[in-house]
Protein backbone atom coordinates (compact mmCIF):
# COMPACT_ATOMS: atom_id res chain seq x y z
CA UNK A 1 0.00 0.00 0.00
CA UNK A 2 1.44 3.81 -0.98
CA UNK A 3 1.02 5.37 2.38
CA UNK A 4 1.51 8.60 0.47
CA UNK A 5 -1.13 7.70 -1.70
CA UNK A 6 -3.54 6.93 1.06
CA UNK A 7 -2.75 10.59 2.94
CA UNK A 8 -3.56 12.46 -0.35
CA UNK A 9 -6.95 10.30 -0.46
CA UNK A 10 -7.82 10.58 2.64
CA UNK A 11 -7.23 14.71 1.93
CA UNK A 12 -10.32 14.42 -0.51
CA UNK A 13 -12.54 12.46 2.26
CA UNK A 14 -14.66 14.47 4.23
CA UNK A 15 -14.04 13.07 7.76
CA UNK A 16 -17.34 12.22 9.24
CA UNK A 17 -16.03 8.95 10.00
CA UNK A 18 -19.64 7.39 9.33
CA UNK A 19 -18.38 3.91 8.28
CA UNK A 20 -20.93 3.54 5.53
CA UNK A 21 -18.14 2.91 3.20
CA UNK A 22 -17.61 -0.58 5.15
CA UNK A 23 -14.74 0.73 7.09
CA UNK A 24 -13.68 1.86 10.34
CA UNK A 25 -13.01 5.56 9.35
CA UNK A 26 -11.92 7.76 6.26
CA UNK A 27 -8.10 6.82 6.63
CA UNK A 28 -8.75 3.40 6.59
CA UNK A 29 -10.86 3.62 3.66
CA UNK A 30 -8.14 5.90 1.78
CA UNK A 31 -5.75 3.00 2.66
CA UNK A 32 -8.24 0.30 0.94
CA UNK A 33 -8.47 3.02 -1.88
CA UNK A 34 -4.62 2.92 -1.92
CA UNK A 35 -3.91 -0.95 -2.13
CA UNK A 36 -6.67 -1.35 -5.28
CA UNK A 37 -8.94 -3.63 -2.96
CA UNK A 38 -12.24 -1.43 -2.97
CA UNK A 39 -13.61 1.45 -5.46
CA UNK A 40 -13.61 4.76 -5.24
CA UNK A 41 -17.37 5.37 -5.02
CA UNK A 42 -18.59 4.45 -1.75
CA UNK A 43 -18.68 7.47 0.48
CA UNK A 44 -22.22 9.12 0.20
CA UNK A 45 -20.77 12.01 2.70
CA UNK A 46 -18.33 13.01 0.07
CA UNK A 47 -20.70 12.84 -2.91
CA UNK A 48 -19.99 13.68 -6.42
CA UNK A 49 -17.69 16.01 -5.63
CA UNK A 50 -15.32 13.79 -3.56
CA UNK A 51 -16.17 10.85 -6.02
CA UNK A 52 -14.53 13.49 -9.28
CA UNK A 53 -11.63 14.37 -7.12
CA UNK A 54 -10.32 10.89 -5.86
CA UNK A 55 -11.26 9.81 -9.82
CA UNK A 56 -8.73 12.39 -10.98
CA UNK A 57 -6.17 11.24 -8.42
CA UNK A 58 -6.20 7.80 -8.62
CA UNK A 59 -7.28 7.67 -12.49
CA UNK A 60 -9.93 5.79 -12.09
CA UNK A 61 -13.52 6.04 -14.01
CA UNK A 62 -16.44 7.88 -11.92
CA UNK A 63 -19.13 6.15 -10.82
CA UNK A 64 -22.38 6.53 -9.53
CA UNK A 65 -22.46 5.74 -5.62
CA UNK A 66 -22.48 2.29 -4.92
CA UNK A 67 -26.10 2.06 -3.33
CA UNK A 68 -24.94 -0.47 -0.86
CA UNK A 69 -23.49 2.45 0.81
CA UNK A 70 -26.89 4.67 1.61
CA UNK A 71 -27.61 7.93 0.70
CA UNK A 72 -26.73 11.08 2.07
CA UNK A 73 -29.97 13.13 3.28
CA UNK A 74 -27.56 16.64 3.42
CA UNK A 75 -25.42 17.66 7.01
CA UNK A 76 -27.66 16.77 9.94
CA UNK A 77 -26.06 17.27 13.40
CA UNK A 78 -27.57 14.65 16.43
CA UNK A 79 -29.79 16.08 18.91
CA UNK A 80 -30.43 14.56 22.58
CA UNK A 81 -33.69 14.59 23.85
CA UNK A 82 -33.37 15.87 27.58
CA UNK A 83 -35.84 14.25 28.84
CA UNK A 84 -35.40 10.92 27.84
CA UNK A 85 -31.53 10.83 28.04
CA UNK A 86 -30.44 8.30 31.23
CA UNK A 87 -27.00 9.05 31.15
CA UNK A 88 -25.53 5.45 30.03
CA UNK A 89 -22.44 7.29 27.42
CA UNK A 90 -23.22 4.71 24.99
CA UNK A 91 -23.69 7.54 22.64
CA UNK A 92 -20.06 9.45 23.66
CA UNK A 93 -18.24 5.86 23.25
CA UNK A 94 -20.16 5.41 20.10
CA UNK A 95 -19.16 9.30 18.33
CA UNK A 96 -15.71 8.66 16.10
CA UNK A 97 -14.82 12.76 17.06
CA UNK A 98 -16.12 12.64 20.87
CA UNK A 99 -18.50 16.01 19.66
CA UNK A 100 -20.98 14.50 22.49
CA UNK A 101 -20.65 15.42 26.45
CA UNK A 102 -21.59 14.15 29.45
CA UNK A 103 -21.04 11.25 32.28
CA UNK A 104 -22.23 8.39 34.01
CA UNK A 105 -26.08 9.25 35.19
CA UNK A 106 -25.45 12.78 33.68
CA UNK A 107 -27.34 14.65 31.07
CA UNK A 108 -25.73 14.31 27.73
CA UNK A 109 -24.96 17.21 25.04
CA UNK A 110 -23.75 17.25 21.13
CA UNK A 111 -21.73 19.78 20.51
CA UNK A 112 -23.06 20.88 17.03
CA UNK A 113 -19.94 22.67 16.02
CA UNK A 114 -18.49 19.83 16.34
CA UNK A 115 -20.95 16.74 14.94
CA UNK A 116 -19.67 15.25 11.85
CA UNK A 117 -23.60 13.85 11.62
CA UNK A 118 -22.28 10.25 11.15
CA UNK A 119 -25.14 8.98 13.12
CA UNK A 120 -23.04 6.30 14.61
CA UNK A 121 -24.43 7.87 18.25
CA UNK A 122 -28.31 6.99 17.45
CA UNK A 123 -28.22 3.16 16.82
CA UNK A 124 -26.57 2.53 20.59
CA UNK A 125 -29.03 4.71 22.40
CA UNK A 126 -31.12 2.04 24.15
CA UNK A 127 -33.75 4.69 24.72
CA UNK A 128 -34.01 5.81 21.14
CA UNK A 129 -33.61 9.94 22.66
CA UNK A 130 -30.88 10.54 19.63
CA UNK A 131 -32.51 12.33 16.33
CA UNK A 132 -30.53 13.98 13.56
CA UNK A 133 -31.72 17.48 12.37
CA UNK A 134 -30.64 19.70 9.86
CA UNK A 135 -27.24 21.72 10.40
CA UNK A 136 -28.45 24.56 8.97
CA UNK A 137 -25.08 24.81 7.18
CA UNK A 138 -22.53 22.97 4.58
CA UNK A 139 -19.71 20.64 5.90
CA UNK A 140 -16.86 21.96 4.36
CA UNK A 141 -12.75 21.53 3.98
CA UNK A 142 -12.55 23.12 7.59
CA UNK A 143 -14.79 20.80 9.08
CA UNK A 144 -12.61 17.57 7.69
CA UNK A 145 -9.65 18.63 9.07
CA UNK A 146 -10.76 19.73 12.51
CA UNK A 147 -12.49 16.07 12.94
CA UNK A 148 -9.58 14.54 11.53
CA UNK A 149 -7.53 15.62 14.01
CA UNK A 150 -10.50 14.70 16.54
CA UNK A 151 -10.85 11.20 14.90
CA UNK A 152 -7.19 10.38 15.42
CA UNK A 153 -6.66 12.25 19.17
CA UNK A 154 -10.17 9.74 19.61
CA UNK A 155 -7.76 6.65 18.30
CA UNK A 156 -4.71 7.80 20.36
CA UNK A 157 -7.04 8.00 23.74
CA UNK A 158 -8.59 4.73 23.29
CA UNK A 159 -5.07 3.23 22.49
CA UNK A 160 -4.47 4.20 25.99
CA UNK A 161 -7.66 2.64 27.10
CA UNK A 162 -8.99 6.01 28.24
CA UNK A 163 -12.63 6.50 28.05
CA UNK A 164 -13.86 10.30 27.90
CA UNK A 165 -15.98 9.68 30.41
CA UNK A 166 -13.12 8.54 33.39
CA UNK A 167 -11.74 12.26 32.68
CA UNK A 168 -9.82 13.37 35.81
CA UNK A 169 -11.21 10.51 37.74
CA UNK A 170 -8.82 7.02 38.27
CA UNK A 171 -8.86 4.51 35.93
CA UNK A 172 -11.40 2.36 35.60
CA UNK A 173 -11.07 -0.96 37.45
CA UNK A 174 -12.76 -4.52 36.53
CA UNK A 175 -15.23 -3.84 39.46
CA UNK A 176 -15.94 -0.43 38.64
CA UNK A 177 -16.65 -1.52 34.91
CA UNK A 178 -19.27 -3.99 36.24
CA UNK A 179 -20.90 -1.72 38.48
CA UNK A 180 -20.87 0.65 35.09
CA UNK A 181 -22.45 -2.35 33.35
CA UNK A 182 -25.23 -3.05 35.68
CA UNK A 183 -26.09 0.59 36.30
CA UNK A 184 -26.59 1.13 32.29
CA UNK A 185 -28.42 -1.99 32.40
CA UNK A 186 -31.37 -0.94 35.46
CA UNK A 187 -31.38 2.39 34.01
CA UNK A 188 -32.34 0.58 30.47
CA UNK A 189 -35.24 -1.33 32.36
CA UNK A 190 -36.54 1.65 33.77
CA UNK A 191 -36.76 3.96 31.24
CA UNK A 192 -38.34 0.94 28.98
CA UNK A 193 -40.81 0.56 32.10
CA UNK A 194 -41.62 4.46 31.50
CA UNK A 195 -41.95 4.26 28.40
CA UNK A 196 -44.52 0.53 28.62
CA UNK A 197 -46.20 2.94 30.94
CA UNK A 198 -46.54 6.22 29.10
CA UNK A 199 -50.40 6.90 27.17
CA UNK A 200 -50.55 7.06 23.48
CA UNK A 201 -50.98 10.79 24.33
CA UNK A 202 -47.55 11.14 26.15
CA UNK A 203 -46.16 8.96 23.61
Amino acid sequence: MNDALAGRIDALLPQTQCTRCGHDGCRPYAEAIAAGSVDINRCPPGGGTSLAALAALTGRAAKPLDPDCGTFPGYRVAHVDAARCIGCTLCIEACPVDAILGGPKQLHAVLRSLCSGCELCVAPCPVDCIEMLPAGREWNTADAAAARSRHRARLARLARDERIADRGAAAPTRDRLATRAATVAAAVERARARRAAATPHDR
